[in-house]
């Protein structure tokens, strides 16, 4: 069982560069158990979260095209269950039910995500733009405003138009940027009077990682040691080119803002009297977070991953880098292009040093980094296999943020935890806890100086979970996804939330304690329709769609 780590001073500063500030964050300090009552700054917005292929559906309805999830999520083996997300929530024909949910839950905005196939079923202007995506959209961010909701709109939520994988080799191709640029470009001019929050990638380390190098997300390519590093060259260039599209473009008439959304797990070192493992521990968060925002707010990629990809290249008889380079006019170009920055987070990992062999054939993203991830076995995980609760990871991440990148407009744009329940189960306390703890994290970051604006609990609704299929809920609504209705139902953590944003933050011990058993209480109400409504249709009951499957070739 892994020690909790107790910091000292020379350690600490080895980690988190620049701390010298008296006002910073006390990284020496172990209070991982307190809980601190308080409120946030007013103003600060509340949301949830969602995006297009995970809760649509309508995959091929209305004139949308093929997208690459479309097409990896029909191939046999790919997804658990061989699911796929060709109607999930049926959220394209919901609208008014959802937003009706969003106002019952008191939400300042709602984070969603645009399909590009369904505006442009090539992926490009030219070719066609569809009318009938453009409508929905239109419906949906209409919809909010009038119910005082505030859309954050995520322009690339992963679903690339299938046309374009096809075609160029998707982000492998520097093609995208003038692609996505266009269809970018497009949504401000037809949503920009309403939008006033764009995110231009979501988690681009997923994209990068899972679709060119592991091959677990669609695309599904297995390119080891290079697809990830270009991927990722191509989407931050493709990031700060929209970014300047907005600013030159559109700034001065809608007042918007323009940011990406990057997710980072927290590495804690193992060992903090061994210097190896602080090191490491600090490479494992500058490969994750920093590869993306240490270009967007410096100019380029973090010198620790020039350094391990360089050397590592060398020693596998490469003439250059697998790490791919900017020019001097690159890094002036995307440095600076973040209006606020967007953070994905969920779970933390001890961080040990670990060298692994440098031979071209096990030449993969994982193997430079040369470090090992593990967690400790006391740390609640209740659902995905890799989402423990470790909620002062967060607090450090946030602080971590402030330190390196000149404190950022932050808006939290995913936080959540999932469940993995073969039977139903509305009263999940666990993830009520998890709001908790990981909501009041935040706060105490607040307090610590973080600059951070809203926070977005992920999600909504139960939905598509990637290569997971149907088998993890991140969902504060239940979806019966057995009824083609797609009926969505209040877990206890709906009243939780909801008292949390109601109250803006834990005004006091007695009454957060209230909301928690009140809401436990309600949700055995639900529990009961619930069951009744799954007795009902367990002798009709239909699954999501599977396509006629068929091996990859």
């Amino acid at each position: 069982m892994l020690p909790r780590c107790a910091f000292s001073v020379c350690h600490v500063l080895m980690l988190v560069l620049c701390l010298s500030a008296a006002e910073d964050f006390d990284w020496t300090k172990n209070d991982h158990g307190s809980f601190y009552y308080g409120t946030f700054p007013a103003g600060f917005s509340w949301g949830a979260g969602s995006s297009a292929y995970q809760t649509e559906g309508a995959w091929d309805k209305d004139g949308k095209g093929l997208s690459i999830w479309d097409v990896f999520s029909h191939k046999k083996g790919k997804i658990q269950q061989n699911e796929t997300g060709d109607s999930s929530c049926e959220g394209y024909y919901k609208v008014k039910d959802d937003v009706s949910l969003m106002k019952e839950l008191k939400l300042n905005h709602y984070r969603f995500s645009i399909s590009w196939p369904r505006l442009l079923p090539t992926g490009i202007k030219s070719d066609h733009i569809n009318e009938k995506g453009m409508q929905h959209y239109d419906q949906l961010i209409d919809h909010l405003l009038e119910n005082k909701i505030t859309p954050i709109v995520t322009l690339y939520h992963w679903d690339l138009p299938q046309v374009l994988q096809e075609k160029y080799g998707g982000w492998q191709n520097i093609s995208m940027v003038n692609h996505f640029n266009e269809f970018a470009n497009l949504c401000f001019e037809r949503f920009g009077n309403r939008v006033k929050y764009w995110i231009t990638f979501n988690n681009p380390w997923s994209v990068a990682v899972e679709g060119y190098e592991t091959g677990e997300h669609a695309p599904g390519l297995k390119l080891r040691g290079t697809g990830a590093y270009r991927a990722a060259h191509h989407i931050i260039k493709a990031h700060a080119k929209v970014w300047h599209t907005y600013d030159t473009q559109w700034r001065a008439k809608q007042k918007g803002l323009v940011g990406i959304s990057l997710s980072g797990d927290w590495g804690e070192p193992v060992d903090i009297s061994n210097q190896k493992d602080i090191e490491a521990a600090e490479r494992y968060v500058q490969f994750y977070l920093g590869w993306f925002a240490t270009p967007i707010f410096h100019g380029d990629y973090p010198q620790v991953m020039k350094d391990f990809i360089g050397r590592k290249s060398v020693q596998q008889g490469l003439g250059t880098s697998r790490l791919p380079t900017f020019s001097p006019q690159e890094k002036s170009y995307i440095k600076g292009t973040c209006d606020f920055l967007g953070v994905g987070h969920f779970t933390t990992r001890y961080i040990t040093q670990k060298n692994n062999p440098s031979s071209r054939s096990s030449s993969s993203y994982f193997s430079d980094r040369d470090l090992a991830e593990l967690v400790d076995p006391r740390w609640p995980d209740p659902g995905s296999e890799w989402l423990y609760s470790v909620p002062w990871g967060f607090r450090r991440l946030l602080n971590f943020i402030k330190t390196q990148y000149g404190n950022p407009m932050i808006y939290v744009t995913e936080n959540g935890v999932s469940e993995k329940m073969l039977c139903t189960e509305l009263c999940d306390d666990w993830r009520i806890q998890y709001y908790k703890d990981y909501i009041n994290e935040m706060l105490k970051a607040i307090k610590d100086g973080v600059n951070v604006k809203g926070y977005t609990a992920w999600s909504l609704l139960d939905k598509f979970e990637w290569d997971e299929g149907y088998s993890e809920r991140f969902g504060l609504y239940y979806v019966d996804f057995r009824n083609k209705n797609k009926p969505r139902y209040p877990k206890a953590s709906v009243q939780f939330y909801k008292r949390i944003i109601s109250s803006n933050g834990f005004p006091n011990q007695r009454e957060v304690e209230n909301w928690r058993r009140k809401a436990v209480e309600t949700c055995s109400s639900s529990n009961q329709l619930l069951a009744a409504a799954t007795r009902k249709s367990k002798e009709h009951a239909e699954l999501p769609k599977v396509w006629p499957v068929h091996d990859e070739v």
